[in-house]
Order: C-alpha cells, then structure tokens, then sequence
C-alpha cells in the first residue's frame, strides 16, 4: 500500500505539464513527489523483509512425497489458470526493456542530450538512459535468481511487481539523473521476473506438457515487443500522452500482477526441497497429483543455499558454457541489433512512427512462426529446437553485417531479413528461458536460470557501454555482428555438451541434480 501511495504522488507533476505537451524536464520536485518517494521505498523495503522466511535448521534427508505424480498428472482447468497468468507476468515484465528502443528519442529531445537526434550535443550521453536500466536487469536477473531458492518463486514473483510499481514513477521525474536511478530500480524487478517465472513452471507443470507450455509463456516476449511498439505509436505518440506514458503504465500493469498473485502456487518442489511437505501435498492436489508416501527425489539439505559456483562445477562446467554464450548473443542482439534498430531508421530518414510502425509489423509477421517453434521443442527436440533457430537467427544477423546500412534501401528485402532477428530473438529468449530452467536441478535451478537472463543483459550492457563511450548509436553492422558470432560459438558448445530434456522428469536430465549421489525417481502407475 505504502508504494501504490508513494508512486500516485509523483502524477500530479506529469498531468500538471499536460500544456507543455507533457515536457517536465527541469519542473521544481514538490514536497509531496518526495513524501511519495520516501513511502515508495519504506514500502518496498518492508515488503522484501516480510517475504524473507525466518532461518531454520537443514535437513539432509529426501522428502517422503514422491514427485511422479505432479509430472505424471493430466492438464486441469487450474494448469491453465497457472498458464494465463504467467502469460501476464512475462508480457507485462518484457514491456520494460522493450520500452527503451522507443524513448531514447523523446527523452534526448527534452532533455537536450547527446544521440543520434543530436550528435554534437555538449552533454550527457542519452546511451546512459537504457545503459542504467539495462544493467539494473542484469543484476536483478542474478539477485532474483538467488531469491527464488532462498524465499521461494511465488515470492520472488511478489516482489518484482512491487518494484513494477515503485519504479513506474521514471515517468514522473523532472531530471535526468532521477530518471536513471528509477529505471536502475525498474531493471532489477524486470530483469528477476523471467528466471522466476520460469523455475517455477517447470517445477509445477506436468512433464509431457512442460515444453510447450513454457515456449508459450516465453513468445509472450514477443507480445511484449509488440505492445510496447503499438503504445509508443499511439498513446505514447509525441501529439498524445508523450514517451513518458512508456513508463507510467508500471503502475496500473503491476497492481493488477498484484493481484494475480493469488493465482500462483509456490512451487512443490521447492516446498519438498525446504521440508514443508504439508503445503506441498496441498499445491499438487490443487493440480491433480495424489501425493504418494515413498522415497522422494527431491532432496532437503544444505546444498540449496550454495551460490553460484555449482553452476561451474565438473558436472555442469560444458553446458554453463554454452548457455552463457548463447545468452550473450541474445542479449546482443535484443539490446543492440533490436534496441538501436529504431533510432538507426530515423538516422537513415525514417520519421519516429514510421520506424516504430516497421519494427512492430516486423514483429507481427513473425508471431506465426512461434507455434512451429513450440511444436518442435515439444514433439521433436528440445535441444535440436534451440540449434536450429540459433543458426537461423544467426544466419540473418549475417546478412545485415554484410550488407550493412545499404539493406535499407529495399523496403521488401529489409522487412525479409529484419522478421528473423526481430521475431527470432524473442522466440529465442523463450527456448533459452525454458532450456535453462529444465537444465539445472531444483536445488539452484532459479540461480541458473538468473545466471542465464542476467548474461543475456550483460550482452546488452557491454553494447550499450559500447555506444556511451563512442557518444553515439551503434550501426547497423555492428550491433549485428555482437550478435552472430557468440551465437555460432554457443551453437558449436551446446551440440556438444547440451543435454536433450524431451519429455524427460526434471530429476532424470540432471541424473539427480547437484553434486552428490540422489536416489532415481520412483516410478508411478501413471507413468508406467
């Protein structure tokens, strides 16, 4: 409550410059935005100490409560339930970094900085704008990577909305530097969401569903792309509500998450893993699964409170590897090749709504390749899926390097080319999303999947610092290039270490998870 309040006081200062075409660059702050920031974070800090658990001792033994039957269980009206609202959540939580292509140019004009618009400008770089939120993804991708195995999913996902709505007040904020601390904020509750949320589907779906169901909730990347293109030609258009609307709409999207909230379990095998079998029986009836009393495959123990280095111990070192490469090319492509996309059309004569207009409808004729995509990690491969794309992706950011600016003279032969990168990246992210989460055991899976969104905005961090430094726009080729060569080396890494999960239980990819000897699944009448 103490942040929804804190973020409504910072409006009235949007809505007061309404006749300035919605300009508040240099506005004084009054003393009611800093009475709402202050309640802003007392509210977020109260809320991350309550969702905190109190410590208690381990237990080194195997839950009693066997898992097949969550895995083995039928496709119930509370699975889709589960499905729509994370479905929600990653449209919701990609609108943030895919905001960033499209208020560059706004935010330069009013705030007189330095960029593509104005290259000569004696001032700021605006490449700090996304450069700040940007790298707040990435630490929030690593930091909400170790909430989800230290407070849980559910948690996690709880406070990430919260930032959701703490940080919508970028929008409000009269100076540039404000901006940049705000959207730092913002990054970290989007960059937490995906690992999450992701963790947490694998975990609770059943496993002949598993892969289509999670490449369904990772296309929504995409839908994001798409909505946050159509805000930025219409409500967020310079004659309408201006590009700060980008951001005000982390308000009224991250209450209703709020409340979403109320639909999303925790999940049962982190509860298992932390001794809390009760509420675990509880979560897989909700779902469909009997619980049966034998030994169990999850283990309750020390190991899930190791950091990050399990992730690079013998047994995980080859397909870390490859899944950190292929999350750097991701990340270079989506916050290079995609994010300076835009400003580098308008550079080459293309108005603001025209180049948004082109980059969305670049978007659009992709989403019907999503379903083959889903099809293919489901049915045929999950690892042969993630190659093929790669190298299809990788194939077509070739292109633009060899062509470079000179792709733009064909409108026909830019839309062929830009559908892959545009469409691909997106679809990409959620083959990568799911791959990691089913890759790695219960006991650091959302630390995995954290480690592999947060390399994913480093890709995005070193080419936004790239641009800082040279004071202007990365071209064409180049952003194309940061993208296509990590992308064949990951492609070469993961053929080779890259495990196939197909179907498979969670606990059998891993051959029991962490290092350490853990009992094989106990097989179940379902199953059988």
């Amino acid at each position: 409550m103490l942040t929804t309040v804190g973020t409504v006081m910072q409006m009235p200062m949007y809505f007061m410059a309404r006749d300035m075409d919605y300009h508040i660059a240099g506005m004084a702050m009054t003393r009611g935005m800093w009475v709402g920031m202050v309640l802003v974070f007392i509210g977020l800090g109260l809320t991350t100490y309550s969702l905190f658990p109190r410590s208690r001792p381990a237990r080194p033994e195997l839950s009693n409560i066997s898992i097949g039957p969550l895995d083995d269980a039928k496709v119930r009206p509370s699975h889709l339930a589960l499905l729509a609202v994370l479905a929600f959540a990653v449209v919701i939580d990609g609108m943030k970094p895919a905001s960033f292509g499209f208020v560059v140019v706004g935010a330069e004009a009013e705030y007189g900085l330095r960029g593509p618009q104005h290259p000569a400008a004696d001032a700021l770089p605006i490449g700090l704008y996304p450069l700040s939120g940007i790298f707040g993804t990435m630490v929030g991708s690593f930091l909400w990577g170790w909430l989800g195995d230290r407070i849980g999913r559910r948690a996690s996902i709880l406070l990430a909305a919260m930032l959701f709505i703490g940080s919508s007040m970028c929008g409000a904020m009269p100076e540039y530097w404000m901006n940049l601390v705000c959207c730092f904020i913002m990054g970290l509750g989007a960059g937490g969401m995906i690992p999450v949320v992701f963790s947490l589907l694998a975990e609770t779906v059943p496993r002949r569903h598993r892969g289509w169901m999670m490449l369904l909730i990772g296309s929504n990347v995409a839908t994001a792309y798409v909505a946050v293109s159509w805000l930025a030609s219409t409500l967020a258009a310079p004659e309408n509500f201006g590009w700060r609307m980008l951001w005000l709409v982390g308000l009224p999207t991250g209450a209703v998450l709020i409340v979403l909230n109320h639909w999303i379990p925790e999940s049962p095998r982190f509860l298992l893993q932390q001794g809390r079998d009760d509420e675990a029986r509880a979560v897989m009836r909700r779902y469909g699964a009997v619980p049966v009393e034998r030994p169990g495959e999850v283990s309750v123990g020390t190991e899930q409170h190791r950091g990050f280095g399990d992730l690079f111990s013998r047994q995980f070192f080859g397909l870390t590897a490859g899944v950190l490469l292929l999350a750097l090319s991701v990340g270079g492509t989506q916050y290079g090749f995609q994010q300076w996309m835009p400003s580098n059309l308008e550079r080459l004569g293309l108005s603001t709504v025209d180049a948004s207009s082109l980059m969305r409808n670049a978007a659009i004729m992709g989403l019907p390749f999503t379903v083959p995509v889903a099809m293919a990690y489901h049915w045929w491969s999950s690892k042969k899926t993630a190659l093929v794309v790669s190298a299809f992706i990788g194939a077509a950011l070739g292109a633009f390097v060899l062509l470079g600016e000179e792709i733009t003279a064909n409108r026909t032969l830019l839309y062929v080319f830009l559908v892959v990168p545009v469409w691909g990246i997106g679809i990409m992210n959620a083959v990568l999303a799911a791959y990691t989460a089913e890759v790695y055991p219960t006991s650091i899976r959302s630390r995995g999947s954290g480690l592999s969104a947060g390399s994913v905005k480093a890709g995005g961090v070193l080419i936004l610092a790239l641009a800082v430094v040279a004071f202007a726009a990365p071209s064409i080729r180049m952003t194309a290039a940061v993208g296509a060569v990590p992308m064949l080396l990951a492609v070469v890494v993961l053929a080779l270490f890259g495990p196939e999960t197909r179907h498979r239980r969670l606990e059998q990819i891993t051959a029991g998870g962490a290092p350490g000897p853990v009992p094989a699944p106990a097989r179940t009448p379902a199953a059988d």
